[in-house]
C-alpha cells in the first residue's frame, strides 16, 4: 500500500492542476443530478447529457417526470444503454421522492440509498455533487487507479472505497472523486494510459506503466 505521504504528494499535483475539479454530467439541481447519474450506469456522461439535454427542458422534478410518463420517457433517453430498466427506476423513485420526501432529493446516504436504482455509488456522486460531503464514488476508473497506483488492493468498490477514505488526506477527500475520475477517463486510461503526460508518473510502478 502507499504511504499517506506519497498520497497527500500526489493530491497536492492534481489541486495544482484542478484546483476547483467538476462533475461532466449535466444537470439544473439535485433531482436532475439524481436522474443523470441514474442513466450513466455503464454508460458514458457525454451520451447521458446528449439524452438529458431534451428531458431536463420537459423533465426537471420528479412530478413532471411522472407526468411524462414512462413511454415518453424511454423516447427520451432510448440511445443509452440499459434505458428500459433505467426508465422504470427513474419513474419509481420520482414517485418516491414525491410520496415520502415531498418531492425533494435528501441529503443523507440511508435516504438515498432506499430509492429504487440508487445504489451506494450514485448516493455518494449526489452527496458529493450537490450537498458538498466528502463521499467517494468508486467507478471503474476510481477502481483502476487505485490498484495502479496502490491506493488499495481492495477486491470490491466498497473495500476500495474504504481504503481512500481511510489513506486520503481529509481535506482532498471531497474533490479526490473528481480527480481520479478524470484522470482515468483522459490520462490514465484502461487500455492506453497516456503516461508520458501523466503528472505523477514518477510515483507509478503499475506493470500498465509505458514509459
Amino acid at each position: 500500500m502507499r504511504s499517506k505521504k506519497e498520497i497527500n504528494e500526489m493530491m497536492g499535483i492534481f489541486e495544482k492542476l484542478m484546483p476547483e475539479p467538476k462533475c461532466e454530467l449535466d444537470f439544473k439541481n439535485p433531482y436532475t443530478l439524481l436522474v443523470a447519474v441514474v442513466l450513466s450506469a455503464q454508460s458514458t456522461d457525454k451520451g447521458v447529457n446528449k439524452a438529458t439535454e431534451s428531458l431536463f427542458k420537459v423533465a426537471d422534478t420528479p412530478q413532471k417526470m411522472l407526468d411524462l410518463g414512462l413511454d415518453k420517457l424511454k423516447e427520451y433517453i432510448k440511445t443509452i444503454g440499459l434505458y428500459n430498466n433505467k426508465a422504470k427506476n427513474i419513474i419509481a423513485l420520482s414517485q418516491e421522492l414525491v410520496q415520502r420526501f415531498n418531492g425533494e432529493v435528501p441529503s443523507n446516504r440511508e435516504d438515498l440509498e432506499s430509492l429504487a436504482g440508487v445504489g451506494r455509488k450514485t448516493a455518494n456522486v449526489v452527496l458529493n455533487v450537490w450537498f458538498g460531503k466528502p463521499a467517494l464514488a468508486v467507478d471503474t476508473h476510481v477502481f483502476r487507479i487505485s490498484h495502479r497506483l496502490d491506493f488499495s488492493s481492495g477486491k470490491t468498490p466498497r473495500e476500495v472505497e474504504d481504503d481512500l477514505v481511510k489513506a486520503l488526506p481529509e481535506k482532498y477527500i471531497k474533490n479526490a472523486n473528481h480527480w481520479l475520475v478524470l484522470f482515468g477517463r483522459y490520462t490514465c486510461k484502461a487500455l492506453k494510459p497516456d503516461c508520458p503526460h501523466c503528472p505523477i508518473s514518477t510515483y507509478c510502478n503499475s506493470r500498465d506503466k509505458r514509459i
